[in-house]
């Protein structure tokens, strides 16, 4: 039986934010015959240029499209900017959604997680990257999202792979990531 590869892209830069630390819980939850492979660098992807893409893209966003096309699925972690989605995020989603309809997020079972000190939980940016991933050809997995918020307090010193309410939550996430690629992979 082959693995189910789960890409996660984290739209925080900073090593140490909660985001970041929620991807590298997933990486420890993924369920019997799945892996999550956190992807490095997507501050080195330049923003998306129709003028750049093409046979000579950037070497950055070649390996971001890779890494999007090797993914039977992919999870988003992502914290709230000003109301929304980090540019950083938006840009991968851009860059993965081209050439349109056959990037490398098409037909994909994708899973949106937010999390913000806020009690808002990031929900605006969480909405924004499920509108962003379906226009980009992902498939948004239903009922597969998840809002963290008030991280400091639920969280404080400690990572969330210690907070059991949300290694739960993020563990039904990723099995039901891995349920909907194995039912495109059947169907």
């Amino acid at each position: 039986m082959s693995q189910t590869r789960i890409l996660a892209l984290v739209g925080s830069l900073r090593s140490a934010s909660v985001n970041r630390q929620l991807a590298e819980t997933a990486t420890e939850l993924a369920p019997e015959g799945a892996e999550v492979v956190i992807y490095e660098g997507l501050a080195e992807v330049p923003f998306y240029n129709e003028d750049i893409d093409g046979d000579n893209a950037p070497a950055a966003a070649v390996a971001l499209r890779e890494a999007g096309a090797a993914a039977a699925a992919v999870v988003l972690f992502t914290p709230e900017y000003n109301g929304t989605l980090p540019a950083v995020l938006k840009n991968a989603i851009d860059w993965l959604s081209r050439p349109y309809g056959a990037g490398a997020i098409a037909g994909k079972p994708v899973a949106v997680v937010s999390a913000s000190p806020s009690s808002n939980a990031a929900k605006w940016a969480l909405e924004d990257a499920v509108k962003a991933v379906g226009i980009a050809g992902g498939k948004i997995v239903e009922d597969s999202s998840l809002s963290v918020g008030q991280t400091i307090g639920k969280f404080g010193e400690g990572h969330p792979r210690e907070h059991a309410e949300t290694a739960g939550r993020l563990t039904e996430v990723l099995v039901k990531l891995v349920a909907a690629d194995k039912a495109l992979v059947d169907a």
